[in-house]
């Protein structure tokens, strides 16, 4: 069971993406914020501070990179781990573009997801 206090944003343009993903970590004690843009990053993260983020490559209107980049050159946002997630074949270059520390491709199984997931946080602490 994951720790009761761990957040995590969820930015996809996908409602249904965002649905399946929110619903599963909430099931394993996720508190889930979920968004389909990425207008106003630094503000909507900065709120949560979140352990994880998910980033979707599409997401509008900056899209992944720029808004990933945008979170790794904020000084007190850089170190939150982001798992760039996209169904573009070029996703571990997209994802090493943007400065993510994990990737997923999509579409993705659930285990796959929590993987991923785990991986960023226990190399993180």
């Amino acid at each position: 069971m994951t720790d009761q206090n761990k957040k995590i944003i969820i930015f996809d343009d996908d409602e249904d993406i965002l649905s399946i993903c929110s619903f599963i970590l909430e099931e394993q004690g996720w508190q889930v914020n979920a968004y389909t843009d990425c207008n106003n990053i630094i503000e909507k993260v900065s709120g949560i501070l979140p352990d994880v983020i998910l980033m979707d490559n599409w997401i509008p209107d900056d899209g992944g990179i720029i808004a990933t980049q945008k979170l790794k050159n904020n000084e007190a946002l850089k170190n939150i781990p982001v798992i760039y997630f996209s169904a573009n074949s070029d996703i571990e270059l997209l994802a090493t573009h943007a400065g993510a520390e994990s990737y997923l491709a999509k579409p993705f199984d659930l285990e796959e997801l929590e993987r991923v997931i785990n991986k960023v946080l226990l190399s993180g602490n």
